[in-house]
């Protein structure tokens, strides 16, 4: 006896990531950019001490998630970095760039609550994906 509403629903289809590329069948669109690679620092005089540091990685102007984020543990200082596609929030968005990285300790490790005290940092410019050596430096937050 089939009973309407409760028949088993028809398997939905996955949506690709992107045209095709008639040629070769591979998705053209979709972006899978290399990781970018580098060092967090303290500044002089700063420490760091809390739950977690999170690196975020963003689109320049561009509102809403992030395009990256990955969790760290708190030092031990220098810290070496690789934040890439693998780190993606939203998978399936373009790992492209430029990309704007900022790296953040947070005491109580939850990523919506911020203090003052909590040390910052931030990227001058924007890097492409597949940079290396690049590095942040954590100072005094004010954010």
């Amino acid at each position: 006896m089939r009973v309407p509403g409760l028949e088993n629903p028809a398997p939905r289809a996955s949506m690709p990531l992107g045209p095709s590329d008639a040629a070769s069948g591979e998705r053209r669109g979709v972006v899978s950019g290399k990781p970018i690679r580098g060092t967090i620092r303290l500044a002089n005089g700063v420490q760091a001490t809390g739950a977690v540091l999170f690196l975020i990685a963003r689109t320049p102007n561009q509102p809403g998630p992030p395009l990256a984020v990955k969790r760290l543990s708190v030092g031990p200082f220098p810290l070496a970095f690789e934040i890439g596609p693998d780190d993606e929030m939203i998978k399936g968005r373009p790992w492209d760039g430029p990309i704007a990285l900022s790296a953040r300790v947070d005491s109580d490790g939850d990523p919506l609550t911020r203090t003052e005290s909590e040390a910052i940092a931030e990227l001058a410019e924007p890097v492409e994906p597949g940079a290396e050596g690049v590095v942040l430096e954590l100072a005094p937050g004010s954010k």
